[in-house]
């Protein structure tokens, strides 16, 4: 049972680090800042996902403690990271506008609701730059 526990283990700190491998590899390699973002969002979330798992493995079977940090580690990283990669995300496309033009049509009237409250120009109802009154 000892050895089959072991093995367990073992194969969960493989199985994170393999994850958060490929996890660094893709936030070097992938060119741009929307598909860099899959990178730290899935596998190296998995990879450290793997590696909590393999310390609740190990803790519950050898030292005989059951250990409530590594769940709430894991779903705080489960939570935060896709959250945070969201709004990543629209920030940049906020900033960068030419990518409008490439995102799928929504089939509905109003367009994407990222972009909904976003003008077009900073001027206010006068006529006047918003900008240029706040300087």
């Amino acid at each position: 049972m000892t050895f089959l526990l072991e093995l367990i283990v073992s194969a969960l700190i493989v199985f994170g680090g393999a994850f958060a491998l490929v996890g660094s590899i893709g936030m070097v390699k992938l060119p741009d800042l929307l598909t860099r973002l899959h990178a730290p969002t899935k596998a190296t979330t998995l990879g450290v996902g793997g590696a909590l798992a393999a310390s609740m493995v190990f803790f519950a079977a050898f030292e005989d403690d059951l250990s409530i940090h590594e769940v709430l580690i894991t779903a705080f990283l489960f939570l935060t990271a896709p959250i945070s990669a969201h709004f990543i995300a629209k920030a940049h496309l906020h900033e960068h506008t030419e990518l409008r033009d490439d995102l799928p049509p929504t089939g509905r009237p109003q367009g994407w609701s990222t972009f909904e409250s976003v003008p077009d120009t900073d001027e206010d109802e006068d006529g006047d730059d918003a900008r240029a009154a706040h300087h």
